[in-house]
């Protein structure tokens, strides 16, 4: 049974094209697949190298709405990157994206073609309902490969535990492991619904085609306070 999530009406006000794609999944999660990796390095990648030869970073969609949110909760996106920003940059610079296993493989894919931030997320790890608010002042966590994240003003998830999930970074709480056998992929959009409908779609088609894994629910738009199922 999934939690129930919802969305913050603090957030909402500051912001209220705030939507909430999501993904749930049985996984088995594998080592990074080399087929990804190659649809990756052959068409992805070079198809963004040119595109950001000729697009500025604040101007790619669904980034620049994401971008803009960001300035609407108080928060500087320059200083606090959307987590599809940072992908982006990595592939700008000419670097390889990390390989860590294909369930996040499959999640940074889809990121990359749609210019939203995505997670995903253990739901063994997570207690209680799921709600999308803007982070406390004081509130912080230690995000996956990165030091003690100011998180107030964020956009984040948070549990009856506390924040665990954010379109800046994750944390360690709920990152997925080798033992992961059930996965929440929640896609942060601040713009159009037609367009996360897109990348709900894209999403779903990469986890079929790229992990091991079964959806426990058709993926699912959450609006408003309360959650839209499809």
């Amino acid at each position: 049974m999934l939690p129930d999530i919802h969305i913050d009406p603090e957030l909402l006000a500051r912001y209220p094209q705030t939507r909430l794609g999501c993904l749930a999944h049985m996984v088995s999660v594998e080592a990074s697949r080399e087929d990804l990796q190659r649809h990756l390095g052959e068409v992805t990648a070079p198809f963004l190298r040119q595109m950001l030869e000729a697009t500025p970073l604040a101007e790619i969609p669904n980034l620049a709405e994401s971008r803009a949110a960001y300035k609407a909760f108080g928060k500087d996106p320059g200083r606090y990157r959307i987590s599809s920003e940072a992908l982006y940059r990595r592939i700008r610079q000419g670097k390889e994206l990390y390989r860590i296993n294909s369930v996040v493989d499959a999640n940074n894919l889809a990121s990359l073609e749609t210019g939203f931030s995505i997670g995903s997320y253990d739901l063994n790890a997570i207690s209680g309902d799921i709600v999308l608010r803007l982070g406390r002042e004081g509130e912080a966590y230690t995000g996956i490969g990165k030091d003690s994240i100011d998180l107030c003003r964020l956009p984040l998830l948070a549990d009856e535990q506390g924040p665990f999930g954010g379109a800046t970074s994750d944390s360690t709480r709920a990152m997925i492991s080798g033992s992961t056998s059930a996965c929440l992929t929640v896609i942060y959009g601040f713009s159009t619904p037609d367009k996360l409908e897109e990348a709900l779609a894209l999403t779903a088609h990469y986890f079929a085609a790229y992990t091991e894994s079964r959806p426990i629910v058709s993926p699912f738009v959450v609006e408003g306070a309360l959650p839209q199922a499809r």
